[in-house]
């Protein structure tokens, strides 16, 4: 398959573009021409090509786009944004999907180009289940957030089974259909696990159960919660249609003194530019 490395190209009209231009712009307008100008050449047709680059790779079949992607990728030649936006505008899943079994590089793409595809729900889940690299579990965990709903039933067998639990419940959180099961499974990490108040609390928010309430309730009135517990419960509290306007004294919460000092800096700072005449 013939391929051709648009960003070699493009980075070396850029080079003579600025060379040209040199002194002409701040480092700032460069910063804001240089995306403008790669739409350009996108749209501008290579003489040696006959075609643009858009239109190079709009003439092309679904599958022989991905090949075209899994050709960048083992030749370690940078892949254009031009191939990954006509990928992205056509539906080639049945294409992408082995790539999910390919190398780093062809799984990173794969990933990034299927996106929230209901389709790959549960290929994702295996993967996450089996990756140790943070990142790319990140990176499938925000795509599995989205598709809680396909994978609930597994996410809590895993969750059972010990394995990524704190992922499988922030997958658990997102869920949409109501399950006393997940209910109780994220009720009850909330309610054991002082150390990580502020993240379990956000499960409950984004999981929307009111029954939660009372029990926030309870841990947001206790002592001893520091300031940044005391944000994230209060945000919990009235994502859930609740309220707490108890009046609350943080002022030994090193966090909350933080805060306060940043902000008056800040107010210091936007002094000295008010008009005092």
């Amino acid at each position: 398959m013939k391929i051709y490395d648009f960003d070699a190209m493009f980075d070396e009209k850029l080079s003579d573009y600025i060379s040209k231009n040199s002194g002409k712009y701040k480092e700032s307008e460069w910063e804001d021409m240089i995306p403008k100008l790669y739409k350009k050449f996108g749209d501008t047709p290579i003489k040696s090509i006959g075609k643009s680059p858009k239109q190079f790779y709009a003439e092309m079949s679904g599958d022989d786009l991905v090949r075209c992607l899994k050709t960048h990728i083992s030749r370690n030649i940078s892949v254009p944004e031009f191939l990954c936006d006509e990928i992205e505008k056509r539906d080639v899943y049945e294409f992408l999907a082995p790539l999910l079994d390919g190398s780093e590089g062809e799984r990173d793409y794969a990933v990034n180009l299927i996106g929230a595809d209901r389709r790959a729900a549960k290929k994702y889940l295996e993967m996450l289940l089996a990756s140790d690299d943070a990142d790319f579990k990140n990176k499938l965990s925000d795509n599995l957030k989205e598709l809680a709903d396909e994978v609930a039933t597994e996410a809590l067998q895993a969750y059972k089974e010990g394995k990524d639990s704190e992922y499988m419940l922030e997958i658990l959180s997102r869920t949409t259909a109501r399950d006393d099961k997940i209910f109780e499974v994220l009720l009850n990490e909330f309610r054991s696990d002082d150390e990580n108040i502020p993240m379990h609390a956000s499960y409950l928010a984004a999981y929307g159960d009111e029954r939660a309430l009372p029990y926030l309730l309870e841990r947001i009135d206790g002592e001893g919660i520091t300031y940044i517990e005391y944000q994230e419960l209060k945000f919990a509290i009235e994502a859930l249609g609740g309220e707490y306007e108890k009046e609350r004294d943080f002022s030994n919460d090193e966090y909350y003194k933080m805060i306060k000092e940043s902000s008056a800096s800040a107010a210091d700072i936007f002094s000295l530019f008010s008009d005092k005449n």
